[in-house]
């Protein structure tokens, strides 16, 4: 009895663990993207306040040590990341102009057309 237990068992979770799952809807991509963007942003965080606190106690240690030369370069100042801020990538704006679009859209021209943020090139003038 055990013997047919078993691989029947196994068959069944074979079954189930092959199963698909539905692809993910438009709510839970923007969510997900935007974990991955939080994420990003407190790692940022983090190397933040990693640094200011090296810098501390490389304060201390060069206080401390005060009568031996130094002769290592600084390291470059910390760097703070802001607030976090996050714009969907696929926001679009409710006009066709874009001109309130948000300011992660405002990378190019608020038109229709992509040609027609270029100046046309000057006419050659006549004498």
């Amino acid at each position: 009895m055990k013997q047919l237990l078993v691989p029947l068992t196994i068959a069944l979770a074979c079954g189930f663990a092959g199963a698909k799952l539905p692809p993910p809807d438009d709510a839970a991509k923007a969510k997900a993207a935007e974990t991955a963007a939080k994420a990003a942003w407190q790692a940022k965080v983090d190397a933040y306040q990693l640094c200011k606190a090296q810098d501390r106690v490389a304060a201390l240690y060069k206080a401390s040590a005060a009568g031996t030369p130094v002769a290592a370069t600084p390291p470059p100042p910390c760097q703070d990341p802001g607030p976090f801020a996050y714009n969907p990538p696929e926001q679009k704006p409710l006009e066709t102009s874009g001109a309130h679009s948000p300011s992660g859209t405002a990378a190019s021209p608020p038109s229709v057309l992509p040609h027609s943020g270029q100046m046309p090139p000057a006419a050659p003038k006549k004498p």
